[in-house]
């Protein structure tokens, strides 16, 4: 499912128009987007929970020379999904 038929499916299930829908996802995706910017997490009980993690530096090599680089440490969002979802 990609995004204009989840805007569908939205619209057709609340009973509003497509551009309605529309605004709705566009406003979630944003509100996890910014809470996870701010170092917060989101929390969708029967769902999902989204966060931050931090990832440590570690050593690794270039696939092309072999060479060995050391990967720096970066911050990646996660999901884990309920155990609801999940059975």
């Amino acid at each position: 499912m990609n995004k204009s038929e989840l805007i569908e499916k939205v619209a057709s299930g609340a009973d509003i128009s497509k551009a309605a829908a529309s605004r709705v996802i566009d406003s979630f995706t944003s509100s996890v987007t910014e809470e996870l910017k701010s170092g917060g997490q989101v929390q969708l009980v029967g769902f999902a929970t989204f966060k931050v993690s931090e990832r440590s530096e570690r050593s690794g090599r270039n696939p092309q020379t072999g060479q060995a680089i050391t990967i720096p440490a970066a911050k990646v969002p996660q999901a884990k999904m309920s155990k609801k979802l999940l059975d």
